[in-house]
């Protein structure tokens, strides 16, 4: 059974959301604030965080920056406030997916079960197990990844974006073959997180923003990774 860690402090909406996930086959944690949410997705290491921005104590913000040296698995953040500023700080924080509330049930568990579908892709599907392109090595079924030997801390989705930038290596990528490839749903031409994630991921592999050695950017067009793959 999939484990869920809820921070949520509105106590009805958490019940709520609690019984739904369970009937969905969840075993769900639910912490109503900050401190206690931070110590339970550590200690239990869930599947997967479902974590609410405004929480007593510390908000939601600080619980993504504290937990992520020790929980690489997907949290899913949920605000009331619908506002660009707080989707970026969150996702910069480490964060793999936003969701304004009110939100729709089937939404949630939509989301949630994208986000854990890709925590637990089999390397057999993809086309290698592995690829090296320059210093760069990245291992799909460890899920993990090297740079000059260095091993890099990655969340599920910073991994699964440098997976695919990596296996489409010397090819010039758009954000909504991005989107198709690892959210299943199409770019609506306004959301950044997918630049969000290549700041944060270029920043991972010490590249320079000013002139990146391996995930460069095609004006007007999309990404690039740059080096032949091996």
């Amino acid at each position: 059974m999939q484990t869920i860690v809820l921070v949520e402090d509105d106590l009805e909406l958490a019940e709520l959301t609690k019984e739904r996930l369970e009937r969905e086959g969840f075993s769900v944690q639910h912490e109503e604030n900050g401190e206690a949410g931070r110590d339970a997705i550590v200690d239990a290491q869930p599947d997967l965080v479902v974590l609410d921005i405004m929480l007593p104590g510390i908000d939601g913000f600080e619980v993504c920056c504290q937990v992520r040296p020790q929980y690489v698995g997907p949290i899913l953040i949920l605000t009331a406030r619908d506002e660009d500023l707080d989707e970026i700080l969150g996702l910069e924080l480490g964060a793999d997916d936003f969701v304004t509330k009110p939100v729709k049930p089937r939404l949630l568990l939509a989301r949630i079960r994208a986000l854990l579908r890709r925590t637990r892709m089999e390397p057999v599907q993809q086309a290698h197990d592995s690829v090296h392109i320059g210093s760069l090595s990245v291992d799909a079924s460890r899920r993990e990844a090297q740079v000059e030997g260095r091993e890099i801390d990655l969340t599920t989705t910073e991994f699964d974006l440098l997976w695919y930038l990596a296996t489409h290596a010397g090819e010039v990528v758009s954000r909504q073959d991005i989107y198709q490839g690892l959210f299943q749903y199409d770019y609506d031409g306004l959301d950044r997180s997918v630049d969000v994630y290549i700041s944060r991921l270029r920043n991972r592999l010490g590249d320079q923003p000013s002139s990146p050695h391996y995930i460069k950017t095609v004006r007007g067009v999309g990404y690039l990774m740059a080096g032949e793959k091996k």
